[in-house]
């Protein structure tokens, strides 16, 4: 990876939940130069104290060492940007803690699966702070602090939340902040229908990740089984089904499109969900498949596949949260 461009203004970064993608971007950031602040606790925070950050990466390994890490928000002050790295499940419960890293410009931008993470965060900080927020890039915790990026360029989305209102200080911070990011090398865009944009992503997201969540099974079992393959199919049309209920104008090609992006995965990497349930770990199953299916049910969509999917998989899920 080439020397990241320094010259865009430096940046007072927090990085909440610093499990694969927190520790990804927060390291980049990091190497840009930065005042970065990874939020952390139990194994994680030690760990980052003791050894730094360390990330082996499709772009070049990076070992930071110090880093600034705390578990608590108020030791950090106010911030440019909250990144929101934890897992969807525990947004509600950690976006609280949050209000210390605020200041009159500070922009919040999740990174969470799914597609509820922003409204959880505005209702919590204010409507005026948060973004709207995506990422794309394939990486799992080696261990605490150790974060392997396997594949896929880092991708970050973010803009203003439909129907938002942001300060005049929040709005003017988007351009700074993607700045920042693309000079840390990070592929970064600010797309104007962020909605469209999210459901795009969850689209990619959930349809494999469910069935290579239910079969334990990498990218390129699942695509090439033809019965799980056209189970996968038939769980795209239904994400598309409920996304269209909701209000997406979903591109007349979306499955085509979804199905170029499945074809072009690692094969045997396993979706985040697959990884969690075979690690009998929390997992995004309710930010992601439990969602469809709620939202199915709120606008009376039909969606048998998930229906199943979810039933099959939820005594695992419950056994892990």
């Amino acid at each position: 990876m080439s020397a990241p461009d320094t010259a865009t203004r430096t940046l007072r970064v927090a990085v909440f939940g610093v499990g694969a993608v927190g520790g990804v971007f927060g390291a980049r950031l990091a190497q840009a130069g930065h005042d970065v602040w990874f939020i952390a606790r139990g194994a994680t925070r030690d760990a980052l104290r003791a050894n730094g950050l360390r990330l082996d990466s499709v772009d070049g390994d990076l070992h930071l060492q110090p880093v600034q890490v705390t578990d608590d928000p108020s030791q950090v002050g106010p911030v440019d940007v909250v990144l929101v790295g934890v897992k969807a499940t525990q947004v509600t419960g950690v976006a609280p803690s949050m209000r210390a890293l605020l200041g009159p410009n500070t922009v919040v931008i999740p990174l969470q699966n799914g597609v509820e993470a922003s409204v959880k965060l505005a209702d919590a900080l204010g409507a005026e702070h948060v973004l709207e927020g995506l990422c794309r890039v394939i990486a799992e915790q080696a261990g605490p602090g150790h974060i392997r990026h396997p594949a896929v360029t880092p991708v970050l989305e973010f803009g203003a939340r439909p129907g938002s209102a942001l300060s005049d200080a929040t709005a003017a911070m988007i351009p700074v902040v993607a700045d920042a990011m693309r000079a840390a090398g990070i592929n970064t865009i600010v797309p104007a229908d962020m909605t469209t944009a999210l459901w795009e992503k969850f689209l990619f997201i959930e349809p494999i990740g469910v069935v290579g969540a239910a079969s334990r099974k990498p990218y390129g079992t699942v695509r090439s089984v033809p019965e799980t393959r056209a189970l996968i199919d038939t769980a795209i049309e239904e994400v598309i089904a409920v996304g269209r209920a909701v209000g997406v104008q979903w591109p007349a090609d979306a499955k085509e499109q979804i199905w170029k992006r499945y074809d072009s995965l690692p094969p045997n990497e396993y979706t985040s969900m697959a990884r969690d349930l075979i690690a009998e770990r929390p997992s995004e199953f309710d930010a992601q498949t439990s969602a469809v299916v709620r939202l199915a049910r709120q606008r009376g969509v039909q969606t048998p596949v998930h229906d199943v999917l979810h039933a099959l998989l939820l005594p695992s899920v419950v056994a892990t949260n």
